[in-house]
């Protein structure tokens, strides 16, 4: 005995007659439809008559077949491709949607397991998505959430007063030790740059005492090639003596003369000079200028780096003294720095979004936004323009014309060098509170202009983060089963399947209809669903005319009702007289499978 769903394809009969027959060597078979079987199995049992409606809710598939005397009335059934399998699979792909990085605890199994638990079908579809889009106590209550696995990270304990004494020590302790360790290790290169220095002094004097046949040999045992190159020698050892003394540098006037002395003929006039002297004048020229910008730069480091030492000194000197009072004022430094820097940035952004006169994004245009610098230099090319615009064109003439370059080329202004020093103050800044400051976070950035989104900052992850929680879908899921264009599903529901099948009983009277529909069965796995059979029932309801009789009940067991009923009817006598044998099957061929039915009324 073999169960099928109503409107089953005749292909589908006979490769399973084709399997049971050749290769189990079955001896007879017979079809049967299981929502029949159903409901023969219950009406035995009193729960529906022998004239009734069957509505099956099965898994792939659900059918309506009407029962006249017993029997099923094949011509007026109808099915949907929709079942408890779609109703799954929609769950399964709506929290997957919700929850992306959950998706592979969304497993098919889980997905039917809160199906069956947790999912109903709504009396009123509409009005319980109302409930839940307005976020009533009642959406609250009929939401469910489900607990993924999750273990909490493990909390370190604050340290104790006593830590915390014991570490600032250690590192006191520590600190120190490295100030010793670099004040000895620059009294030895200070010693080092000194006795050298001294050598190289005594190196000259020795120069200058010889004679002039004796210098060779005594420049040949020192390995130096000159005098100049034991002068050049004595002045970056010099240098170097004085800072890691931490005293200033030679002035300028100390660099020329060096300089003037090296290069002797930069300062003679071209006219006392020879053809080849002024070519070694023009060399000597060239290697000056290059050697004063290289000394100029290596000055202005040195300065540079000796004002922020000073600078972080005082700094540190003023934090011993009040650390809070410290604390406060760089954190307020910090805050008029980054709010400065916002502006012209914000300046910026507004004036470039300007089209012509009109200013479409609210803020202030180029014109708004210029110093008085770059006003001048405005004006000045106006007037430039306006001038030599009348007549011919004579701009040039005058040396005074030229002028006008002079003050149109100065683009590194005021405020764009103020720009530079507040941005580069802004990094010192931050860096000065990250070391002394644990609970300082910088921004990557300065604050995100109008319209762009602020990334999200990190945060722990918890209990929350590992919750499902399953509420208009509870819902929504099993609606499917009565529309299922909700998935893409151009068929009819259980509701207007039922008014279907009513409607193709037309040659039979309205009083056998009010007996079918006054026997309604409701059989399958999804007939489980809570609220199901009032929704059914309220949906034919409105099919039916007003004031027919109307009852909807669910079989006793709809998920083994179809088997008990099948076994009940392969156990009769009048089962061997319904079967479809082996020697039919291969006298008759498949084509006579498309004939066989059996008889339900025992």
């Amino acid at each position: 005995m073999m169960t099928e769903c109503v409107c089953n394809p005749i292909s589908s009969r006979s490769k399973m007659a084709e399997l049971l027959f050749e290769t189990y060597g079955v001896p007879s078979i017979a079809f049967g439809v299981d929502a029949a079987f159903s409901y023969k199995f219950n009406q035995q049992h009193g729960i529906c008559t022998e004239d009734g409606l069957a509505v099956c809710a099965g898994v792939t598939t659900s059918h309506v077949i009407p029962f006249i005397k017993g029997e099923p009335v094949l011509e007026a059934c109808c099915r949907t491709n929709i079942g408890g399998y779609h109703v799954t699979d929609y769950l399964r792909q709506l929290l997957s949607l919700k929850y992306p990085y959950h998706m592979s605890s969304i497993t098919w199994e889980k997905a039917e397991e809160l199906k069956m638990e947790h999912c109903y079908v709504a009396l009123d579809y509409a009005s319980e998505l109302e409930i839940f889009q307005k976020g009533k106590k009642e959406a609250e209550e009929k939401t469910r959430s489900w607990q993924l696995p999750w273990v909490p990270p493990p909390q370190e304990e604050a340290p104790s007063e006593e830590e915390l004494a014991r570490k600032a020590a250690l590192k006191e302790k520590q600190g120190q030790r490295l100030r010793d360790m670099a004040a000895a290790k620059r009294s030895i290169r200070i010693t080092e740059l000194e006795n050298e220095l001294h050598g190289l002094k005594d190196l000259l004097q020795q120069l200058d005492q010889a004679e002039e046949t004796e210098i060779s040999s005594i420049l040949s045992k020192t390995g130096y090639d000159s005098r100049q190159e034991i002068e050049s020698a004595t002045q970056k050892i010099t240098q170097s003596l004085r800072k890691a003394k931490g005293e200033q540098n030679e002035t300028e006037e100390r660099i020329d003369a060096s300089l003037a002395e090296k290069y002797p003929l930069t300062n003679v006039p071209d006219d006392m000079l020879t053809p080849e002297q002024l070519k070694e004048k023009r060399k000597q020229m060239f290697l000056k200028t290059t050697s004063e910008g290289r000394l100029r730069a290596k000055q202005k480091r040195f300065e540079e780096e000796s004002m922020r030492e000073k600078q972080n000194q005082q700094e540190e000197e003023k934090r011993l003294e009040n650390p809070e009072l410290y604390l406060e004022q760089l954190h307020s430094r910090f805050r008029e720095l980054t709010e400065k820097v916002e502006q012209r940035k914000r300046l910026k952004t507004n004036g470039a979004r300007t089209n012509g006169n009109q200013n479409l994004s609210g803020g202030v245009g180029r014109g708004e936004r210029l110093n008085a610098a770059q006003k001048e230099r405005m004006r000045l090319l106006t007037t430039a323009a306006f001038d030599r615009g009348k007549g011919e064109d004579t701009f040039g003439a005058r040396d005074e014309d030229w002028q006008l370059y002079k003050l149109m080329s100065k683009d590194n202004d005021d405020e764009e060098n103020g720009q530079e020093e507040d941005e580069a103050e802004l990094a010192r800044v931050t860096s000065r509170l990250q070391d002394i400051d644990p609970t300082f976070v910088a921004k990557s950035d300065t604050v995100p202009l109008q319209g762009t989104p602020e990334l999200p900052r990190f945060r722990p992850l918890t209990a929350e983060d590992f919750q499902i929680v399953i509420g208009v879908e509870r819902f929504r899921c099993p609606e499917i089963l009565f529309q299922p264009n909700m998935v893409g599903v151009d068929q009819a529901g259980l509701d207007e399947m039922a008014g279907v099948s009513f409607r193709r009983l037309s040659t039979v009277d309205d009083a056998v209809k009010d007996r079918i529909s006054n026997s309604v069965l409701v059989t399958g796995g999804s007939s489980l669903f809570p609220g199901l059979v009032p929704r059914l029932e309220a949906g034919i309801r409105q099919i039916r005319p007003y004031l027919s009789p109307l009852k909807v009940v669910r079989a006793s067991d709809p998920i083994l009702d179809a088997w008990r009923g099948a076994a009940t009817y392969a156990a009769s006598l009048q089962f061997a007289t319904q079967t479809f044998s082996m020697q039919d099957y291969y006298e008759k061929g498949e084509g006579w499978l498309r004939q066989h039915h059996i008889q339900y009324t025992l």
